[in-house]
């Protein structure tokens, strides 16, 4: 009888033991799977890698692809931010992480005792269905030419769109990095101290210099602050209490109107409207445009760094209409803010991404949208009408097309780290803009002398293959 009780509670013990494994195989199964699935590190996911949809440009041009050798990326560095890259290693980023469920190739639905896994990842006898693929915005030729442009720079970055649907035609940061070869490089890319891992375009954070009086302009005549009729005096500097504003170089514009002041980008004008604008008006269009809020765009986008508005005292307000004192914005914010007034006052949403086709080749769009209408349409002639005084006659002239009106203004932004950083929003043509851009070359210098000529140069190609 002793020995049959034993026997009967080892089979106790392993019936439970028993239960236990099939729980914990329906939980796994059911409960965690698809988050199992969806685990961008899952080695049985990433052996499905060959069957992963492309990622397309905006005319079908193919910009990675999977091969039984594993993913490849024909633009290489090029696109190497915005396409991002798919690792067994290291993951996904850019486009192949923002994307990674369409273009994962999904797991065979068999029952549990059918998951059986090959050598080669893939259940016995059961070919898996194709990823979807992902037809972004790019333009390849405005891409190519935005990327040659600024990698003539150690440090530099650049977004192209279309001002009136919000769709990025090119985004480019410099240095960048060869997303094929991720597995190899990433550690070394990881310790380089340029941060070739770094999308500047979207993650780098500048103070945006005289580009922001572009804002400054807007909200003053927005508002009522100023007319375009105003005058201003501009003797080389401007005291507020203990602080003193100074123009570039030591310039000195003397009495200009709206345009000159603009045009000559006259910092000293520029503090006097922002202290008539005043903090609470300041952080009215702040907010107005979309400042320091989410840019909805299909990657990550650092949030743009405001001062509190308790800690802006007038010295503080009179570097901030100049794009000085604590502010910081990304080089997606500043297209966003010159494409706004070229859209007549309405701040498109930006997207990388067109559409999605399925394996069955279903196409579905990505609808279009806005995230604000800061400015009326009559500021937005106003500010434009700034602009183009700029490229014509003032710091912004090695910008200037054949042609073709370009509106833009330079900046030169001070950097207590090193040189100035250089910069330059643009669009054209001014009377019915297809193009918005902004540029930066960190220590650059001087914006109208660096950041202008490479917005000249991809505004001619990007205008060309635009309509």
């Amino acid at each position: 009888m002793g020995v049959n009780r034993a026997i009967d509670r080892v089979g106790v013990v392993f019936a439970l033991l028993f239960l236990l494994l099939g729980v914990r195989a329906v939980w796994v199964q059911v409960v965690a799977g698809p988050r199992i699935a969806a685990d961008p590190h899952n080695p049985r996911r990433m052996l499905l890698g060959r069957y992963r949809g492309d990622i397309l440009a905006r005319d079908g041009t193919v910009l990675a692809r999977a091969t039984d050798r594993g993913r490849t990326y024909p633009f290489g560095a090029e696109l190497a931010h915005a396409v991002g890259y798919a690792s067994l290693r290291y993951g996904t980023s850019g486009i192949e992480r923002a994307f990674d469920a369409v273009l994962s190739a999904p797991a065979p639905g068999l029952d549990p005792l059918s998951q059986i896994v090959t050598l080669f990842g893939v259940p016995r006898g059961v070919r898996p269905t194709r990823g979807g693929d992902v037809i972004t915005t790019i333009d390849p030729a405005t891409q190519a030419a935005l990327f040659s442009a600024l990698g003539a720079y150690r440090r530099a970055a650049g977004v192209v769109l279309d001002p009136r649907t919000g769709e990025v035609l090119a985004l480019a940061s410099v240095p960048a990095f060869d997303p094929a070869a991720i597995d190899g490089e990433f550690a070394a890319l990881a310790r380089d101290p340029a941060s070739p891992l770094l999308d500047r375009a979207t993650d780098g954070l500048y103070p945006p210099g005289s580009t922001f009086k572009i804002f400054t302009a807007a909200a003053a005549l927005d508002s009522g602050t100023i007319s375009p009729d105003d005058e201003f005096e501009d003797p080389g500097f401007f005291a507020v209490g203990s602080f003193v504003v100074h123009d570039n170089e030591g310039e000195a514009t003397g009495r200009q109107n709206l345009a000159g002041a603009f045009a000559l980008s006259s910092n000293v004008d520029f503090a006097q409207i922002a202290l008539r604008l005043g903090n609470d008006r300041w952080f009215d269009y702040a907010r107005r445009f979309a400042l320091d809020a989410p840019a909805h765009f299909t990657l990550p986008v650092a949030p743009d760094h405001l001062p509190s508005p308790g800690s802006v005292t007038p010295s503080i307000l009179a570097q901030l209409a100049f794009g000085q004192a604590d502010l910081l914005v990304t080089p997606l914010r500043m297209a966003l803010m010159g494409a706004t007034v070229a859209h007549g006052g309405v701040e498109p949403r930006p997207t990388l991404v067109r559409g999605v086709r399925s394996a069955s080749g279903i196409v579905t769009f990505e609808p279009h949208a806005t995230l604000a209408a800061p400015i009326g349409v009559d500021t937005a002639a106003q500010v434009r009408d700034l602009m183009i005084a700029a490229v014509v006659r003032g710091t912004g002239t090695a910008a200037a097309l054949p042609g073709v009106q370009v509106a833009g203004k330079t900046g030169t932004a001070t950097n207590p780290a090193g040189s100035a950083h250089a910069w330059f929003v643009a669009f054209a043509p001014a009377d019915a803009p297809r193009i918005a851009l902004a540029v930066i070359v960190e220590n650059g210098g001087y914006g109208g002398d660096v950041a202008a000529p490479i917005a000249r140069r991809v505004l001619a190609v990007a205008l060309h293959r635009t309509s």
